[in-house]
C-alpha cells in the first residue's frame, strides 16, 4: 500500500496542509478537510482541486458515494517524514547525525531538562542495539 521511500515526493505547503489533516482524520470529504483550516479558509474549489493533485501525485485515494469522493491517504506520515527527514539530513547536515545534533543543542539553545532527556533517549538506544547483537 505504501510507495517505497525513494519514490516519495515532497510536498507543497497547501499540499502538505491539507495531507496533516487527512493524516490526523484518516478519511475525509472536502468540506471536512475545509472545516480544519483556519478562518480565512481557501475556497472549496482550491481545496478540491489540491486534493486532486495529491491524488495524481499517488499521496490520496478515494472513495465514490455517487457524486460525492471520500478521500484518505496513502502514503503514511511516517514514511513521507522519514523520506523527507533523509533529504533533509542529507542536504544541510552532511549526512551526519553528529552535525544535526551539534546544530540543535548549541545553536537552539536546548535546557538542560532538553538535553538530559535526549541524552535518555540516545542511552536507551545504545542498550537496544547492545542486546540486538548479543
Amino acid at each position: 500500500m505504501n510507495k517505497p521511500k525513494q519514490a516519495i515526493r515532497e510536498l507543497t505547503k497547501a499540499e502538505e496542509q491539507i495531507m496533516q489533516i487527512l493524516w490526523e482524520k484518516q478519511q475525509a470529504l472536502v468540506h471536512d478537510i475545509l472545516a480544519e483550516f483556519p478562518e480565512p479558509r481557501p475556497a472549496y474549489n482550491t481545496v478540491s482541486t489540491i486534493i486532486r493533485i495529491l491524488e495524481q501525485k499517488g499521496f490520496v485515494g478515494h472513495k465514490a458515494y455517487g457524486r460525492t469522493h471520500e478521500y484518505f491517504t496513502l502514503i503514511s506520515k511516517d514514511d513521507y517524514s522519514s523520506a523527507h527527514f533523509g533529504n533533509f539530513l542529507n542536504n544541510y547536515f552532511g549526512n551526519s547525525f553528529k552535525s544535526l545534533a551539534s546544530f540543535f543543542t548549541s545553536e537552539k539553545k536546548m535546557t538542560l531538562r532538553e538535553l538530559e532527556e535526549i541524552q535518555q533517549i540516545i542511552a536507551l538506544e545504545i542498550e537496544k542495539q547492545k542486546h540486538s547483537k548479543s
